[in-house]
C-alpha cells in the first residue's frame, strides 16, 4: 500500500514528546497537506529528558517537566496540523475495562556513537516495565476506535535503540497483527520495499514545530541542537517500509 492509494488516516505511535517532530515531523506536514487526517498517540511524557541549557533558572521536577512537555507536544501538534492526540494508557489508548495509567519515560544511557541503550535506574511505572501484553491491548483499543489506514512507528532497533522506542516498535506491530491494520516503519534510507519521501520544502514548518520543544531541543538555522548538544541537520526526509 503506497500513501497514494486510499490512506485516509495515519496514526503515529511515538515514546515521547518532541520524538513526533524529530522523526516523522515532515512526513505529517506532507500528509496533512495531501488532505490526510493525522493522529498521534504519545506513550509518555519525557520525564526523564535532559533539559536544555539556561531555558529555566531551576530545573524543574519530573511533575512539573511533565506539565511543561504536555504543553510542548500540544504547541508542536499545532503547527504540525495533527488532528486528534492521545496519552497511551488513558482512553480510548487504555485497554476497556483497565484502569487509566500513566506511563512514565524509562529513560536510557549512551552505549556508543548515536547508540542508546537501557538505563540502569528503571522504575517500576516505567513504560519497559509494563507487561508488553498490557501495551499491546492499550494500541489495539485505540486501533479498533479510530480505524486508521495506516499506522506508524518505530523499526526493531527503535531508531537509535531507545528502550522505550523499541518497546513500542513491538506492542505496534503486535497490536496491527491483531487488528489487521496496516503498519509501517520508520527507516532513515532508503532500500529495497521503502517508500521513501524528499521533503525538504517543509523545512520551515519544522523547524517551528521543533521550536515548540524548547525544553529539549534548540534551532540553529537548518539544524537542531539537543540538549547534549549533539547537532544535526533538521531531518528533511524519511522512509517507511511496511512490516
Amino acid at each position: 500500500m503506497s500513501l497514494d492509494d486510499g490512506v485516509v488516516r495515519v496514526l503515529f505511535v511515538h515514546a515521547h514528546p518532541d520524538d513526533e517532530t524529530l522523526a516523522t515531523g515532515a512526513l505529517i506536514i506532507e500528509l496533512v497537506d495531501r488532505g490526510v487526517d493525522v493522529q498521534l498517540v504519545t506513550a509518555t511524557r519525557g520525564e526523564r529528558g535532559d533539559i536544555v541549557a539556561e531555558v529555566f533558572a531551576h530545573d524543574p521536577d519530573p511533575e512539573t517537566l511533565s506539565a511543561i512537555r504536555e504543553g510542548e507536544l500540544s504547541h508542536a501538534s499545532n503547527i504540525l496540523g495533527i488532528g486528534e492526540r492521545y496519552w497511551l494508557g488513558a482512553a480510548p489508548a487504555r485497554a476497556p475495562g483497565s484502569v487509566t495509567r500513566r506511563y512514565l519515560d524509562s529513560g536510557m544511557e549512551w552505549v556508543g556513537p548515536g547508540l542508546a541503550g537501557p538505563s540502569p535506574f528503571v522504575t517500576s511505572d516505567a513504560l519497559v516495565s509494563a507487561p508488553l501484553d498490557e501495551v499491546t491491548n492499550d494500541l489495539i483499543a485505540l486501533i479498533d476506535a479510530i480505524r486508521p489506514s495506516l499506522v506508524v512507528s518505530y523499526d526493531d532497533a527503535g531508531g537509535y535503540g531507545h528502550p522505550d522506542h523499541v518497546r513500542l516498535h513491538d506492542a505496534t506491530l503486535a497490536a496491527c497483527r491483531a487488528t489487521h491494520a496496516s503498519f509501517a516503519e520508520i527507516v532513515a534510507a532508503p532500500g529495497d520495499g521503502v517508500e521513501w519521501f524528499e521533503l525538504a520544502h517543509r523545512l520551515p514548518v519544522v523547524a517551528a514545530a521543533l521550536g515548540a520543544h524548547a525544553s529539549q531541543v534548540r534551532v540553529d538555522g537548518t539544524d537542531v541542537v539537543h540538549s547534549g548538544g549533539q547537532r544535526h541537520a533538521i531531518p528533511a526526509s524519511v522512509g517507511l517500509r511496511r512490516a
